[in-house]
């Protein structure tokens, strides 16, 4: 009966919403902008107010002409507010809409240079939470508070559309195999590995999210749930300026994450830098319990285990780099970037086995310890050249990237009778060194065709190599033999050759977009061997075409109901070490397994939506996935197999809705919802895999305007019983909540505290499992209380172009640990 009342509901809130507004009688108001000397603005900001109460209404920003237009518009008594870095802020004179949908266009405004300390510079207009494009939806990130003092996962957590689990794997309505880019380069991670690196960056580097379910043929094919881009902050200003952002976080553990950007631009040379340390500690608190039966289904012995896991983890990120502006036209830029981090985790872990009467049968203890030494450098050379005529342009890539890991596992067990006498003692340990390195070159090309069609293509080629060790040594009775069993050496090398080309063109009434990606790709595996395996290797070459398609009509002249439409074909290449066939173990009954036999997943995706103003935008999706990746449960002998399988097809169908509410003027609420169906079929260990369920997902965030340099904020999310796949999860929910106070002009406090209730808490069930039934409990370290500092430093003055460009668009987000 409650799934059935949220259903409604969700269903409700989804088509209500819109048309509600749907009879307001409105108005247009347009404008241009443009320097003293008559030169238009490029990304100006400009913001539309009511003069009785200093509401912002709409916030928008100029196009490439300097123009600017707010749809909509009711009738009221406003005024236009513009600002730029570098010039002083604008305010028009009043306006008067009166209601009879006539369009108000504005003489031209200039703006004029200052050149003064930051204090001077008065910016009033906030970007909004979510904004929607063509082919992505845009997150700015200091737009919610409780993003303060938190990591780059963290934020992805409390974006519209995106979850992520107690293990830090991300999926995007509904869908894994979501590609993770920072400043359009991919962060060849996942696993373990990935979400390390997302704790390790702070909110406070970030800018934007990037959302794309779809992704432009520009972007590489890989990645079956879509791209999430984030954005860095940069320099944009001229002079010296920067920004210093400190943060203590307190739960039962204590972190702390930091940050520092710095950034000097003159004339000709611009030259930034981001510093970051963080100190992550934190625990999880795991239970597992399995039921081992028969083959007449009566229990046969049952299986409890706790493991209690604490990271202790130093960060250290840095980016850095220079640009050199040759002409108006001509950029050369270089990027180093690099991550330091060392520490890791210990696990205290007690298994307890019981008899058929579940009487105490023995008892296991362990002590597990894992050092980890990471370090990641990369490097990027890019160049810009804007040709004379409107809309050419070249841009160039090369980047270079490296990964090395070192852990260090000891594994020191322990078993018992079940009265405490001691039975036996082993030492399992384990050094496993791990390289990648991976090389790409890129280029994109624009053009402005006749009848004002827009033309772009490009080329990439990316080589990628890795090496892996595991070696494993046995003690006991203190004698010390190799574990070859579990040993092993791994070599992998991957080519892949792409092209693309993407058209572009905007009607009156009606935007399209297409492009078609064409993708080679070359791997070679070897498995070395040793005394006990076989040497063995694996040689694949296929390639893929890879189309996309948007449309979007307005369904009136002032652009209020928007219909969007847009398709997709992509693919998931399995991460680099999921093609290991390294046994890895986690504990004495659970391992880790990769699997050579990996093929590459494909999925078709469909999205119909509807916008209103821009501020309510309703969602129907569908995408089919060949092979889809994901993890799955495996029981043999009573030890517990983790593998990355191909599931034959797994089907998505979602509904969803987001919406932007002023019900107060002091009150602004965002909400998103979503209803969503996963199907998976796939042959399976036990047979026949065909499982279906269907989901609601619902998160809101309120901000209030609390007057005299006070913001507050409230937010949570709610999501019912999953299953996917062999999974079954139960339903989940937080809330948060946060306040700041601007100090000054130029700092800002913030205070938030996070899942409030300590609700998450992950549970869930594992099915298809051979005579077995299996259930885990998993609670981490998540009701903190967030204090975080922020100023900000410097001059500023006018701004010249740069190239924001990268290569490398999709291996780095296939590094898994």
């Amino acid at each position: 009966m409650k799934l059935k009342l949220m259903v409604i509901l969700t269903i409700w809130m989804t088509f209500a919403s819109n048309l509600i507004y749907a009879q307001l009688k409105n108005a247009i108001i347009s404008g241009h902008i443009a320097d003293a000397d008559g030169k238009t603005f490029d990304l100006a900001t400009v913001a539309l107010f009511t003069i009785k109460d200093s509401v912002l209404v709409k916030t928008s920003f100029t196009q490439a002409d300097g123009k600017f237009s707010f749809p909509g518009i009711g009738p009221g008594v406003y005024q236009i507010r513009a600002s730029a870095m570098g010039y002083a802020n604008y305010r028009s004179a009043i306006l008067q809409v009166d209601g009879s949908g006539n369009h108000i266009d504005l003489p031209e405004i200039k703006l004029t240079v200052i050149s003064k300390n930051l204090k001077e510079v008065n910016i009033t207009a906030q970007k909004a939470f979510v904004e929607h494009k063509i082919d992505r939806t845009v997150i700015n990130v200091d737009a919610l508070i409780s993003n303060a003092g938190t990591s780059a996962l963290d934020v992805l957590g409390k974006s519209p559309g995106v979850s992520v689990d107690q293990n830090g794997l991300i999926s995007l309505k509904g869908k894994q195999g979501v590609t993770i880019f920072i400043d359009g380069k991919p962060t060849y991670l996942s696993g373990a590995d990935l979400e390390a690196y997302l704790r390790a960056i702070p909110s406070s580097s970030l800018d934007q999210l990037e959302i794309m379910t779809n992704p432009p043929a520009k972007y590489d094919a890989s990645g079956n749930g879509g791209v999430i881009n984030i954005k860095t902050k940069k320099g944009s200003i001229r002079g010296f300026n920067g920004g210093l952002n400190l943060s203590l976080s307190q739960g039962k553990m204590t972190r702390s994450l930091n940050s520092m950007n710095l950034n000097f631009r003159n004339s000709k040379f611009n030259y930034f830098a981001n510093l970051s340390y963080n100190r992550n500690n934190s625990f999880t608190d795991l239970d597992l319990n399995r039921t081992y039966k028969n083959s007449d289904g009566s229990p046969a012995s049952y299986f409890n285990q706790n493991s209690y896991i604490k990271r202790n983890t130093n960060a250290y990120n840095i980016k850095a780099g220079a640009d050199y502006y040759q002409s108006d036209q001509t950029t050369w830029g270089v990027v180093l970037t690099g991550m330091l981090r060392n520490g890791g985790d210990s696990n205290n872990n007690t298994s307890n086995l019981f008899n058929s009467s579940r009487q105490l049968d023995s008892i296991i203890t362990a002590k597990n310890i894992n050092k980890i030494d990471f370090k990641n450098g990369a490097v990027n050379l890019n160049y810009r050249h804007q040709f004379a005529k409107k809309g050419q342009e070249i841009t160039a890539d090369a980047d270079y990237l490296r990964y090395k890991n070192q852990t260090d596992q000891l594994y020191d067990n322990a078993s018992f009778f079940a009265d405490g006498r001691a039975k036996s003692n082993d030492i399992l340990t384990g050094f496993l060194p791990s390289n990648i390195d991976i090389y790409s070159l890129k280029t994109d090309y624009s053009d402005e065709l006749k009848n004002e069609w827009k033309f772009a293509a490009g080329l990439k080629k990316s080589y990628t190599k890795t090496d892996n060790i595991a070696n494993y040594f046995y003690t006991l009775n203190e004698v010390t033999k190799p574990d070859y069993d579990k040993s092993n050496h791994f070599l992998y090398k991957e080519n892949i050759n792409a092209a693309y080309v993407n058209i572009n063109k905007d009607y009156k009434m009606i935007a399209i977009q297409a492009g078609l990606r064409a993708e080679n790709t070359i791997s070679n595996g070897h498995q070395l061997g040793n005394l006990l395996k076989p040497d063995s290797s694996f040689k694949r070459s296929y390639t893929g075409l890879f189309p996309t398609l948007y449309v979007l009509y307005k369904l009136d002249t002032a652009g209020n109901h928007k219909i969007g439409l847009n398709y997709g074909r992509r693919i998931d290449r399995p991460y680099y070490q999921d093609l290991n066939p390294f046994v890895s173990p986690l504990d004495k009954f659970t391992y880790y397994v990769g699997n050579p036999f990996l093929k590459p997943s494909y999925t078709q995706s469909l999205e119909l939506s509807h916008s209103y103003k821009n501020r309510y935008t309703t969602t129907l999706s569908y995408s089919n996935s060949k092979d889809d990746v994901n993890e799955t449960i495996e029981i043999l002998n009573g030890k517990y197999f983790s593998r990355p399988a191909n599931i034959g097809r797994k089907i998505v169908k979602s509904l969803s809705f987001n919406g932007t509410f002023d019900p107060l003027k002091w009150l602004n609420i965002n909400l998103y919802s979503e209803l969503t169906n996963l199907t998976s079929k796939s042959d399976f260990y036990t047979g026949k895999l065909n499982t279906s369920g269907t989901y609601v997902y619902v998160s809101s965030i309120l901000k209030l305007t609390i007057g005299d340099g006070w913001d507050g904020e409230l937010n949570g999310n709610y999501r019912s019983k999953l299953r996917d796949a062999q999974f079954v999860m139960s339903s989940l929910w937080l809330a948060n909540a946060a306040v700041q106070k601007k100090i000054s002009k130029k700092a800002t406090l913030k205070l938030s505290i996070n899942d409030i209730f300590y609700s998450s808490i992950y549970k869930g069930v594992i099915n298809n499992l051979a005579l077995t039934e299996a259930n885990w409990i998993n609670k981490g370290d998540s009701r903190r209380a967030v204090l975080s500092f922020s100023y900000r430093f410097g001059k500023d003055f006018s701004t010249p172009a740069k190239h924001e460009g990268t290569g490398a668009e999709s291996e780095k987000s296939r590094v898994r640990n």
